[in-house]
């Protein structure tokens, strides 16, 4: 150990200062689950519209990951199963038709595997978010001949104009488990993600027709929820499974909240149940009213939500409806407090979700210039300690002052998935970084001190490696 910390240093500039070890004990790395949904379905995020070059695609994904990064957020939820299609390379169901324009045709190069690459190298998650059980979103799209609706039409239900495979059916849960199985077999993933679609919502007078009483229905999607976090954990046990239910569990809960849906009977989804029996790694309820009025407050209903269970509550909140036709009054601040309340409402690790990626890319309602205010330092993702309590190695590092720039090496370690920056700039100790660990080099302005330390694919972290002035 100490000959390669020696190695380290020797290869540093020899016109820098050398840091030296410290003892000095700075703050826990700050943390916090700061990410974006990126919906492909209506082309609403990424394409931004069908038929683009794989390069135009592939620009486009690395402008949003570098707005991520410049936003200091740590990750994306990407949806890569809209309907029954694949914005990735599968054997199990055809490629996405918001790629090419036509379903089952190939966009030249694999969309996950390069969100993964570009996201990794930059420090970012991606999450894959799956929509379980809806088949078609429109029954005037067409469908290419190794679509579900064709290979499987027994699983097929109309619900207006849409198609649905029957969750009642085990045929469509063990197809759905063994596309997303798929994914976390094959792609480097850091979690899975589903929406609300279990049933499809009430639409008029419609009602799904199987026959199945709702409690029938909600026993279905617990067995696939439970069998799903089952099968992920003892695939890959890092991999982090998130959902994201309707904000409102039930009209009336807590007391005075109102709601148009009741997604508990409407769409089979028992999302308290999931969350107290830890079937997540952390649930997402879309919670995109405002602050107030309180028939559907933001605030009532997170403190609700965080004392069901142990696991994580991290709210999805409602970027894109700044000034817009669903809230034309919305101001940006009303984001900015959201956040500030996702960090003092309840006890869990913080976080939240941004519907959507639209938004910040268009700084809508000036919110991406506002939220500087709310994301002051770099922040690691929370860590699982209901899966793994181990501790990284303390990385191998040096550090080199240099005019106004502190230089920072370290050897990479396979333990440890990213390393966290931390700078003291005077008496004040900032996070200032968390970089993959393969980078394994850094410059950051120049610092009285700077502290390392390694995280693990759990978010499992080390004890900080100190240095200072000499």
């Amino acid at each position: 150990m100490k000959f390669c910390l020696l190695l380290l240093l020797c290869i540093l500039p020899l016109s820098a200062q050398n840091y030296g070890l410290s003892n000095e004990r700075p703050p826990a790395v700050t943390r916090e689950f700061r990410a974006a949904w990126v919906a492909t379905i209506y082309n609403i995020d990424w394409p931004t519209k069908k038929g683009l070059s794989a390069a135009s695609q592939q620009a486009e994904a690395r402008k949003i990951l570098d707005k991520l990064v410049s936003l200091k957020m740590n990750a994306v939820i990407l949806q890569v199963r809209p309907h029954a299609d694949a914005l990735y390379s599968s054997s199990l169901e055809p490629w996405s038709p918001w790629l090419t324009g036509t379903m089952g045709v190939s966009p030249g190069y694999d969309p996950l595997a390069y969100w993964i690459e570009q996201g990794h190298a930059r420090g970012i998650e991606i999450h894959a978010w799956f929509n379980p059980f809806r088949a078609l979103s429109n029954t005037s799209h067409s469908c290419s001949g190794n679509h579900i609706s064709r290979t499987k039409p027994h699983v097929i239900k109309k619900y207006g104009s849409m198609l649905w495979c029957d969750p009642a059916l085990p045929d469509t849960r063990s197809h759905a488990l063994s596309v997303i199985l798929d994914v976390v077999r094959r792609y480097d993933i850091d979690g899975v993600h589903l929406d609300d679609y279990f049933y499809p919502y009430p639409s008029g007078n419609l009602r799904f027709n199987d026959g199945k009483s709702p409690s029938q229905r909600r026993a279905y999607v617990d067995g696939f929820v439970s069998q799903l976090y089952s099968a992920v954990k003892k695939q890959k046990p890092w991999v982090r499974v998130g959902i994201s239910p309707f904000g409102i569990w039930r009209p009336g809960v807590p007391s005075g909240i109102e709601a148009g849906v009741d997604s508990y009977e409407d769409l089979a989804a028992d999302s308290r149940k999931w969350l107290k029996n830890g079937w997540v790694d952390y649930l997402a309820p879309q919670l995109y009213w405002r602050i107030s009025p309180s028939k559907q407050s933001y605030s009532a209903l997170l403190q609700w939500w965080r004392q069901q269970g142990s696991r994580p509550v991290w709210p999805g909140i409602a970027t894109t409806r700044i000034h817009s036709s669903d809230d034309p009054g919305r101001p940006a601040s009303e984001i900015i407090n959201q956040i500030s309340l996702s960090r003092t409402i309840g006890k869990n690790w913080v976080g939240h979700i941004h519907w959507s990626m639209a938004g910040l890319m268009k700084n809508q309602g000036g919110i991406s210039d506002q939220l500087p205010k709310a994301y002051t330092q770099a922040v690691a993702v929370p860590p699982m300690p209901w899966l793994s309590k181990a501790t990284p190695p303390t990385p191998k590092a040096g550090a080199s002052i240099s005019g106004d720039s502190t230089s920072i090496r370290w050897l990479k370690d396979n333990a440890a998935a990213k390393i966290a920056v931390q700078a003291r700039y005077g008496n004040t100790w900032y996070t200032v970084a968390v970089v993959p660990s393969g980078l394994e080099k850094i410059s950051i302005r120049a610092a009285d001190a700077v502290a390392l330390s390694s995280l693990d694919r759990f978010g499992n972290i080390s004890a900080p490696k100190v240095l200072g002035k000499n």
